[in-house]
């Protein structure tokens, strides 16, 4: 696993923003997470060390853009050369989330098609009011790879009129940091129970700092957070008739 973060710096656009861990951390180094900056590691998937091999190992996934947002509109001069990187790195899956699926269309490049086969983009939805909007331009855009991202999750989201062959995970965790909002484990465990009908993996990432389960409130230490999740043990893999691209049977 690798990270690429071609620009550094966000906009708030959502509730799922209010939050932003991104904010959290430049303040903490007395940045303004809302300035968009080309960060010098930007051709990192092409560098190679002395010897000649690439930094980046083939066959890594390549966390993209995780302290912004591909798609983000202050980007725009950047995000061409940004795509020359990968595709220059067909051996690297890049994955990226993001909450600009609306901009897709206009940001892909010409060659783009169907989508490129290293690119997996992961929309993020917090509460059904943004699952209402960002859904079905998810799935109706040209993504070889698509996946759901229900962090934070802020309320009981429906996602059943989404699910299908094409979405080939849910993951969803709750809110972590100071002033963390709500996380109830009810809402976590509808959205299992939703993609174990529409046979579509899931994972539960993270409780978040402040979960409730069967009515009692804990505050859980942020290192513990994705232990606990796991040990729910709720986790589901994609069943083998959709992994390779078939039917499947209730």
């Amino acid at each position: 696993m690798a990270a690429w973060n071609p620009w550094h710096g966000c906009q708030k656009i959502s509730a799922g923003c209010e939050n932003c861990y991104v904010y959290r951390m430049d303040r903490q180094h007395g940045r303004d997470a809302s300035q968009t900056i080309r960060n010098k590691d930007f051709d990192l998937p092409l560098r190679r060390d002395r010897k000649g091999n690439f930094k980046l190992l083939p066959g890594e996934t390549v966390y993209t853009c995780f302290t912004s947002d591909f798609f983000l509109e202050q980007a725009d001069p950047w995000r061409e050369e940004a795509w020359e990187c990968i595709r220059g790195r067909p051996d690297l899956l890049f994955f990226m989330a993001t909450k600009r699926i609306d901009r897709l269309e206009q940001c892909v490049p010409a060659d783009w098609g169907e989508g490129y086969e290293n690119v997996h983009i992961c929309c993020t939805v917090e509460n059904q009011d943004r699952a209402a909007y960002r859904l079905p331009i998810f799935l109706a855009a040209p993504i070889r790879h698509k996946s759901i991202l229900c962090e934070p999750l802020l309320e009981a989201v429906e996602l059943t009129p989404w699910l299908n062959e094409n979405i080939e995970e849910v993951a969803a965790g709750g809110e972590s940091g100071p002033g963390a909002r709500l996380c109830d484990y009810d809402w976590i465990l509808s959205l299992q129970k939703q993609c174990k009908a529409a046979g579509t993996a899931f994972c539960f990432r993270q409780t978040g700092a402040l979960f409730r389960r069967n009515g009692r409130l804990y505050r859980i230490p942020r290192k513990h957070q994705h232990s606990q999740a796991r040990k729910a043990g709720i986790d589901l893999a994609r069943p083998q008739a959709f992994a390779a691209g078939g039917q499947h049977e209730s």
